[in-house]
């Protein structure tokens, strides 16, 4: 959950927000994207695939510090 809006945000592993939380943890470049499934097992969707929400979700977990 983002706490500044209350907005709560699907945390599962390989999503959105996960990834944007990943990266911003081991301190990669923000690059928003995620996987359908698990982390590296299931296909990835890049940037120009996503929807302004999965683009909103990775924002807020890069920026959850």
């Amino acid at each position: 959950m983002n706490t500044a809006t209350n907005t709560q945000y699907d945390e599962r592993h390989g999503g959105p927000y996960d990834r944007g939380n990943a990266d911003s943890h081991y301190e990669r470049e923000y690059n928003p994207h995620y996987f359908t499934g698990a982390t590296q097992s299931s296909p990835k969707v890049e940037l120009k695939d996503m929807t302004s929400y999965e683009i909103v979700a990775y924002t807020a977990g890069y920026n959850n510090k």
